[in-house]
């Protein structure tokens, strides 16, 4: 069974998340997980002016996804950092090519998920997980949230990410913080929760 974690990240958070949603699928028993990340649609020059080499260097050995491996896999859970309250235009961009798997239905019935990260903690991130779910439903995917039975999501002792729509992080204005344990620990609940209801629709 395999679980597709397919992810657009710039400074490395959305990232982080994609190890940790990773390290929650392959918790369950035949569960194979797989990272992959969308195109990037920047030039380096763009992208060294943005400050986000470092970062890009660091995802270097994760291969670039195709469309194609979308239709080979069990379960597909997209991150994505927030843009205004939306998906990040390289996550639009890679899903406006999926006409194609949608022409032939290749997605239809398939387990969908999704994670995101913003700056601020009132950033767009459930309308952001929501702008993805449409392109989901479009194609027939059974979509997965993040259930309040994890419980971290109801934390009030800490700002944190986390909604019953997905994991989220909150970068912070200038993007200096990284997932949280306990958001990381919402992405392995997501993880896990995805491949398990995978695992369910193979049987």
């Amino acid at each position: 069974m395999k679980v597709l974690v397919v992810f657009y990240s710039m400074y490395g958070h959305i990232y982080r998340m994609a190890q940790a949603v990773a390290e929650g699928a392959k918790e369950v028993v035949g569960a194979e997980a797989v990272l992959r990340r969308v195109p990037e649609t920047l030039s380096e020059e763009v992208l060294g002016k943005m400050g986000a080499l470092e970062a890009q260097k660091s995802m270097a050995g994760i291969p670039v996804c195709t469309v194609e491996e979308l239709g080979s896999a069990d379960a597909v859970i997209f991150g994505t950092p927030t843009r205004f309250g939306n998906m990040c235009g390289q996550m639009r961009q890679f899903l406006d090519a999926t006409g194609g798997l949608w022409a032939k239905g290749a997605l239809v019935g398939k387990a969908g998920s999704v994670f995101v990260s913003s700056g601020t903690q009132h950033g767009g991130q459930e309308s952001t997980i929501l702008s993805v779910h449409l392109t989901l439903m479009h194609h027939g995917m059974i979509v997965v949230g993040l259930p309040y039975a994890f419980a971290g999501q109801s934390r009030v002792d800490e700002i944190t990410g986390g909604s019953p729509y997905g994991a989220s992080t909150i970068v912070g204005p200038k993007g200096d913080r990284m997932p949280s344990e306990n958001e990381l620990a919402a992405a392995r609940w997501q993880g896990r929760h995805v491949a398990q209801i995978a695992a369910k629709l193979a049987r």
